[in-house]
């Protein structure tokens, strides 16, 4: 269960890194208030989904 609950917040806080970084750069809006956080979480569960399941 604690593997499961880190590779999950891993998840979401390396997409919205990733995020933050297309922000930054120009790909995203500056202005995204919540919604970052939102995309983070779908996209996060997206590479929990493709990425553990093959490490173990």
């Amino acid at each position: 269960m604690k593997k499961i609950i880190w590779l999950s917040l891993s998840s979401f806080g390396i997409m919205f890194a990733i995020l933050s970084w297309f922000q930054e750069g120009g790909l995203l809006p500056s202005e995204m208030g919540w919604g970052k956080g939102v995309l983070a979480c779908v996209l996060g569960a997206a590479l929990y989904i493709c990425l553990p399941r093959t490490m173990d």
